[in-house]
């Protein structure tokens, strides 16, 4: 598995690179028990702040510039309400009112979007291959994440029974996490350039504090017992939530986000829900289906497909050029 790093000369490992995507995963399985105990925009701004706190000691430890300048404060914040207050908002509102398979498919489908911004924005070269494997990740996760009985009307001819109600999907939460998809898409797209102005470690820890605290304030306004029903092992999963889930993940993330190509970087983020899946099987006992299996393994093709789509277009077109030279010999 290989990204290209343009800004850096570090040869970095696969562990490193999936690390983000391994702790999405099982933040994901450890917040599971704590989300019918709690209210959502609480449990936002919970996995947002403290993080923020953490990620900004670990940059003055490493000595890492703070902003100085207007415009690097202006990226900051804009950064803070896109992919800060607007994605965990929208994230954690939609997961109470949407199938969390359902959710993890459309908040996991963002590949795509960065992959098209990526395109404009920067000319990062995706190529048939790596289209072909953007379609492949998005079928992998949907068998992951829709519900079986889905699959199998529509393909026995009864797409009736599949029962979603596109008439309201703010309600159901299917729009909600749509949003939370472009917020984190859009919020990825910028790091380039908030890179330019400010250390994207220093940007990432002040826009979770700066996001996080109008998600607090909402939560004030409108919540109540946040708090009230939450036990010990529930503090210790959102603990986890917030030190490996959001402040490590999200710090790793959006460092390299800030070093290399955007599209192939993104792919990995369909590593998230089987992640999610495999632990929630070894953890939790939770069983996969046999089109979940097959999920998982289109989901490894497309990041294996996307990541080395140059590679594989370059094979294609020496082979085709080697066919055509023996054919007129």
């Amino acid at each position: 598995m290989e990204l290209s790093f343009k800004k850096t000369s570090l040869s970095w490992t696969p562990v490193l690179l999936i690390a983000p995507f391994f702790l999405w995963g099982t933040a994901m399985v450890a917040m599971k028990g704590v989300i019918p105990q709690t209210t959502p925009l609480f449990m936002a701004g919970i996995r947002l702040v403290p993080a923020g706190f953490l990620v900004l000691m670990a940059a003055a430890l490493t000595k890492r510039p703070q902003p100085k300048t207007g415009k690097a404060w202006l990226w900051i914040v804009l950064f803070a309400l896109i992919d800060g207050a607007m994605f965990q908002g929208f994230l954690s509102e939609g997961l109470v009112r949407t199938s969390a398979g359902l959710g993890s498919v459309m908040i996991d489908s963002q590949p795509l979007a960065v992959a098209v911004m990526s395109k404009f924005l920067f000319a990062e070269i995706i190529g048939l291959w790596g289209w072909f494997g953007l379609v492949v990740g998005i079928g992998g996760i949907s068998l992951i994440g829709i519900p079986d009985h889905w699959f199998y009307s529509v393909v026995q001819g009864n797409p009736t029974l599949v029962n979603l109600d596109w008439h309201n999907l703010a309600d159901n939460g299917e729009w909600l996490m749509l949003l939370a998809s472009l917020s984190m898409a859009v919020g990825t797209v910028m790091i380039p350039f908030i890179s330019r102005h400010v250390d994207p470690v220093v940007a990432t820890g002040w826009h979770m504090i700066i996001g996080g605290i109008p998600l607090f304030g909402l939560s004030w306004w409108y919540e109540s017992e946040q708090w009230v029903n939450l036990n010990w092992h529930h503090w210790l999963s959102l603990g986890y939530a917030t030190v490996f889930g959001s402040a490590i993940a999200y710090g790793l993330f959006f460092y390299l986000a800030s070093k290399g190509n955007l599209t192939s970087l993104s792919a990995l983020t369909f590593l998230t829900p089987v992640f999610a899946l495999l632990f929630g099987n070894l953890i939790l006992a939770e069983v996969l289906s046999p089109l979940q299996s097959v999920g998982v393994c289109l989901t490894l093709v497309s990041i294996y497909l996307i990541n080395q789509r140059e590679k594989l277009a370059e094979y294609f077109s020496a082979t085709e050029t080697s066919k055509l030279k023996g054919d007129r010999s």
